[in-house]
């Protein structure tokens, strides 16, 4: 693997709260604007519209740009099979505009093909997946920032004389893990966020990055023009951990020194541009953000010299 450029932007430090049902509406909010206030760049939700239990991801997104102030927020990732293309451009664009550009897009060419197809989606074979991909960020684009309208026939997109928004397009990261779609993410993504929760010294990361790389640089673009930003579903301990990675080499815990340590060596010098919390429970939230937001944010920032 080459040699991981370092952006000279601040590493980003997003949460993803554990609660995220409909039962569980008023905690997710209050956890939101509790990570706003604590100064944390980004806030994600995962998109799974068939499990009714679930909030809908795009309007979690908008109840939780109107209670905060700072805070960005995305999908991560939206089901693109169940989210038609033109109709996503308005919602994202839309959101953009109400919350002074505090969106990302993340997109994903559309996991759990049975979940899918028993809501009504298309069952697309893999090819035309990743087609619909590369399509979707195109038209997204095509349809953002004014202009003419626009005419536009692919594999899963077909629209003819769409007057784009007046707004620019959000930043694009996308989850791609196929060789194909990691090509996608090389030519057109503003982001990626490694699948499976795939950390820096990963396999998959490490077999995956230079991929999107080599395809960036095939169409012109500088590839450190595309963060890399990492979910991490570790622990943060009360006090220091003997084993911090399992025996696939995840990292699986630490405490909060620990924590910054690993992820001030995550940005310096694996190229990590930023970082996502899971949780893995909803009696940690709480714990989890203060820990994730007051001290070990803060302290990478300082460490990689980003204020």
């Amino acid at each position: 693997m080459s040699t991981p450029t370092t952006s000279a932007k601040a590493p980003i430090f997003g949460f993803s709260p554990w609660r995220s049902g409909v039962d569980r509406a008023a905690d997710l909010l209050r956890v939101a604007v509790r990570a706003d206030r604590a100064g944390l760049d980004l806030l994600t939700v995962s998109d799974h519209p068939y499990v009714g239990a679930k909030l809908d991801a795009y309007a979690t997104l908008g109840v939780v740009l109107g209670a905060t102030g700072q805070i960005t927020t995305a999908v991560s990732v939206t089901n693109l099979p169940l989210r038609p293309t033109p109709l996503l451009a308005r919602t994202v664009t839309s959101l953009s505009a109400l919350s002074g550009g505090r969106v990302v897009l993340g997109l994903g060419a559309g996991g759990s093909p049975g979940d899918i197809a028993r809501m009504g989606g298309p069952a697309l074979p893999p090819s035309n997946a990743v087609a619909a991909l590369e399509e979707a960020i195109v038209v997204l684009r095509q349809l953002s920032g004014g202009g003419d309208p626009v005419t536009f026939e692919g594999v899963s997109t077909s629209i003819t004389g769409i007057d784009p928004a007046p707004v620019a397009a959000p930043p694009v990261w996308t989850g791609s893990v196929g060789h194909r779609s990691l090509q996608v993410t090389g030519r057109h993504a503003d982001g990626w966020i490694p699948g499976h929760a795939a950390d820096w010294v990963s396999p998959l990361y490490r077999r995956s990055r230079p991929v999107i790389d080599e395809a960036a640089a095939g169409v012109g673009r500088a590839p450190a023009e595309i963060r890399t930003v990492f979910n991490v579903l570790a622990r943060i301990a009360d006090r220091p951990v003997t084993e911090t990675r399992d025996d696939d080499g995840r990292w699986i815990a630490g405490s909060v020194d620990q924590w910054i340590e690993e992820l001030t060596t995550a940005v310096l010098e694996h190229g990590a541009a930023g970082f996502v919390l899971h949780v893995s429970d909803a009696t940690s939230d709480d714990i989890a953000l203060g820990r994730w937001a007051e001290e070990i944010a803060p302290a990478v920032r300082v460490a990689v010299g980003a204020r």
